[in-house]
């Protein structure tokens, strides 16, 4: 059986920014699948369309940040390992937070059952600026 999760992307006030449907098999899953899931469809997604436009999770090596999302120097394939090590990492260090109904989850290795309309937040942390 297929469960489908909704992923927002958010900002710490709760704005969502982006919106996607993701398809796991297990019912109880953990917070690291989730996160190699989404990765894995992102770059599927870019490596088989012919844009420079990288819409994503987390920055990929040698792209520039632009308002719709990452833009890439040269048209190639994003390496699929090398972007979940990054969102992995990024996690572990709080680029991003995630939150799976209103918990907050802080482990790659937490257990998630997954109901009917389980909703997951990705929020992404921006350092402040100055001192």
């Amino acid at each position: 059986m297929e469960y489908s999760i909704v992923v927002n992307d958010e900002t710490a006030t709760g704005k969502i920014l982006n919106q996607i449907i993701l398809k796991l098999e297990r019912e109880i899953t953990t917070v690291e699948e989730i996160i190699r899931t989404r990765v894995t469809r992102e770059v599927e997604a870019y490596n088989s369309s012919p844009l420079n436009i990288f819409k994503g999770l987390v920055q990929p090596r040698m792209a520039e940040m632009t308002l719709n999302g990452f833009k890439m120097p040269l048209r190639k394939k994003i390496d699929l390992d090398e972007q979940i090590k990054t969102a992995l990492t990024s996690f572990k260090e709080n680029g991003f937070f995630i939150l799976i109904g209103d918990e907050q989850y802080s482990e790659l290795n937490a257990e998630v059952l997954l109901e009917k309309e389980t909703t997951v937040s990705f929020v992404k942390l921006t350092p402040l600026v100055g001192g």
